[in-house]
């Protein structure tokens, strides 16, 4: 054996010494943090297989906000047991909802140099089919129930509703069709009776009905907020109540519950929720005495939940949508999440 043959072999040993190295320092890495994890009280988290698909059972899927080799994964939990052991899915997203197989995920573009985001459409395996290029940071993502409709908002300046420097732009996708359309605010809003234009307009946080054609909205212009209820097919949108934001439709169409402005609280945390009947215009305070910065999601006709801070980031609590009860944790280390079954 020559001499330049046994350096080839030791160098050739060397390296794989060293891969050996690096693999099993990653693998003790990720051991001790899912400990670490454990023992801090975090959820236990593992990788699986998560579905969007309806049927099986009613469950939980949600950003996972614990620390871990998981974080920011789509994970999921069944619903009558949501403090248990998650199933992680490898899909990251930032805000995301899901309806009827259909789901939108907001995420982070690793793809470039600068700190991009996009909006993914997930069919049931989580399997990406289509995305589109964000304007700003992810904050809104709503699936129509029947999954033919997605809408997103992000922050195109600004990172808070609670002052008023920021702008916001909400876009809609028919997957029935392809149809796109980049702002609501290319739609014709009606106003006090009549067609009102201004530069100032901006949207948030949508919610769709069941025809999978009108939709609920906010609209802020003028330094005041308004619902708005929107037709598809017209383009237009129309005023319908001063002081509402980020509403969410129940699954029976017959109320919205959404964050409204208090006056004489703190201008960082204005909010508390309430509870508007559609047929009376009447609304009812929710039992949730802190602000809530979030759009609530539907677990039946009688419960909402929504996010609040928590050690990890957020954590999800529940209350009844009828003003009574109390509120209470029903997850924590979560955030956006939708309720299948």
């Amino acid at each position: 054996m020559t001499f330049q043959r046994r350096i080839m072999i030791l160098l050739c040993v060397a390296v794989l010494l060293a891969a050996v190295g690096v693999l099993a320092v990653v693998r003790a890495a990720s051991r001790a943090e899912e400990k670490n994890q454990t023992r801090a009280g975090g959820p236990q988290v593992s990788r699986g297989e998560v579905s969007l698909s309806p049927g099986g059972g009613q469950r939980i899927v949600f950003r996972n906000m614990a620390w871990g080799p998981h974080r920011d994964e789509l994970a999921t939990v069944p619903a009558d047991a949501p403090e248990g052991p998650r199933t992680a899915s490898g899909v990251s997203c930032l805000r995301f909802h899901s309806a009827a197989g259909t789901g939108i995920c907001l995420q982070a573009d690793q793809g470039g140099v600068q700190e991009s985001y996009r909006a993914v459409v997930l069919d049931a395996r989580l399997k990406e089919v289509s995305a589109r290029p964000l304007a700003g940071i992810p904050t809104r993502a709503r699936v129509s129930p029947g999954g033919h409709l997605v809408a997103w908002t992000v922050f195109v300046g600004g990172d808070s509703y609670a002052g008023t420097n920021f702008s916001t732009r909400t876009s809609l996708l028919d997957l029935r069709t392809g149809a796109f359309q980049p702002s609501l605010e290319d739609f014709t809003i009606r106003k006090d009776g009549t067609t009102y234009r201004n530069a100032d307009v901006n949207f948030w946080g949508v919610t769709f009905a069941t025809d999978e054609r009108t939709f609920y909205a906010t609209l802020a212009t003028g330094g005041q907020t308004y619902l708005v209820r929107g037709d598809l097919a017209e383009r237009t949108v129309t005023t319908l109540r001063e002081n509402l934001e980020c509403p969410s439709l129940s699954p029976d169409g017959t109320r919205l519950v959404f964050k409204k402005r208090v006056p004489g609280l703190s201008p960082d945390a204005p909010w508390r929720l309430y509870a508007l009947d559609l047929a009376s215009m009447r609304e009812t305070p929710l039992a949730e005495g802190r602000s809530v910065d979030d759009q609530v999601v539907w677990t039946d006709e009688k419960t909402v939940v929504y996010s609040l801070p928590g050690d990890f980031g957020a954590d999800l609590y529940a209350v009844p949508a009828d003003g009574s009860g109390t509120p209470a944790r029903l997850v924590t280390s979560a955030l956006a999440p939708a309720f299948l079954g």
